[in-house]
């Protein structure tokens, strides 16, 4: 074969479900980095690696929604780039400084079948910098990324009262740490108009300001709040913050979200919800329950699932969707909130979510059913790479 030719992966006689709808036995052709064909009745290529699928099952790679990964590296303090402690409003820190593609966690992601992740600063603070979605295969950040900034990270409840009651500063309390991220979104604002007023006078354009200029992008809703939200208030508090800036908002976490399920149908925000396979850790912890996506799901909300890793370890995401279904969810939804319905709501479903023509080649082939404990990923394709077999 040409060297300048991409190279080609054939995944044949599997039991292919694409999350787009379709289920078939059939192959799928991989090109270079993308799904160039799949079809019950594919010719096999006589320049391509054949997978023998054997009928086993055949998925898109899975979707972590929410963890640490890379920035929070489990073993070493030295690698815990999660918080900066110090102000509690920090929109200018982007995650992407502070990933390590090293980490072992990535590794870990692999041998649960999942290729994406939406990875960011933690909740310490009210406002803590932007994440990224990236792919969990690669050597160079930047190029492991698939969308960057992709959210930007807020924080309600607890965490942001005892990192700074502790320290004697605002916010100590829950209408601190709201009246904080308003009046960083006023701020916002008013630099917005600034900005605009300098494109038809030179004079007028402020000096630039990093955090600024991401609050700017969530006013733009060109980027959504990430909101860490537990307890059903503060879940109503970040609502009613985003309809007041008319901003697009994501609902991390959602731990009592089952208490307000109807109303949140009716709000129309997604949900990430988890971490549940943890203990009771906090307070705004005591209502968490497996229970919670499939009710979510029922009301109409879209939903997926999250490790918060490594508050759960990534690799047990497929695990977590079991747990759920356990507790009432409908299997399809638990497997479309670790596959398409996380790639919509991360802003990233044109090209990972579902086994199509054009999306990138993140395939997974299951030994079992993926939310069986049995079940391990026999091969995991990322970018039309088989990294593992």
């Amino acid at each position: 074969m040409n060297s300048s030719q991409p190279s080609k992966v054939f995944i044949h006689n599997g039991r292919i479900k694409t999350m787009a709808g379709a289920e078939f036995v059939g192959s799928i052709l991989i090109e270079g980095k993308i799904i160039k064909a799949l079809g019950e009745n594919l010719p096999v290529p006589s320049d391509a690696k054949v997978i023998e699928a054997e009928g086993r099952l055949v998925l898109p790679g899975f979707i972590d929604a929410h963890c640490h990964v890379g920035i929070g590296e489990e073993i070493y303090h030295e690698g815990d780039d999660i918080n900066e402690m110090t102000e509690p409003v920090t929109p200018e820190l982007r995650a992407i400084d502070g990933i390590n593609p090293e980490d072992e966690g990535f590794r870990d992601a692999r041998l649960g079948g999942v290729t994406t992740v939406f990875t960011g600063p933690g909740s310490a603070n009210v406002i803590g910098g932007t994440g990224v979605v990236m792919k969990t295969a690669g050597k160079i950040m930047d190029k492991m990324i698939v969308r960057e900034p992709a959210g930007l990270k807020v924080a309600f409840g607890e965490n942001p009262k005892v990192v700074y009651g502790e320290q004697k500063k605002m916010p100590m309390t829950r209408m601190g740490t709201a009246a904080l991220l308003r009046q960083a979104l006023v701020d916002a604002q008013t630099y917005q108009e600034k900005l605009e007023q300098g494109d038809s006078d030179p004079d007028k354009k402020p000096e630039r300001d990093l955090g600024l200029e991401n609050l700017v992008r969530v006013l733009k809703r060109e980027i959504p709040l990430r909101a860490h939200a537990h307890r059903a208030d503060d879940i109503m508090t970040a609502i009613r913050i985003a309809r007041e800036f008319k901003v697009d908002l994501v609902l991390d976490h959602c731990t009592e979200g089952h208490k307000i399920a109807e109303e949140l149908a009716e709000y129309g925000y997604p949900a990430v919800v988890g971490p549940s396979l943890i203990n009771r850790a906090k307070v705004e912890l005591k209502d968490k329950t497996f229970r919670t996506p499939g009710v979510l799901a029922r009301a109409g909300v879209k939903v997926a699932l999250m490790t918060d890793h490594s508050v759960t370890p990534i690799e047990q995401l497929p695990l977590c969707a079991g747990l759920a279904v356990k507790e009432g969810m409908e299997e399809e939804d638990a497997l479309q909130a670790i596959t398409i319905k996380a790639a919509e709501i991360l802003g990233v479903a044109e090209r990972v979510g579902s086994l199509e023509v054009g999306k990138d080649a993140d395939i997974v082939v299951w030994s079992d059913d993926p939310l069986l404990l049995k079940a391990k990923p026999l091969y995991v394709i990322i970018n039309g790479d088989i990294i593992t077999s």
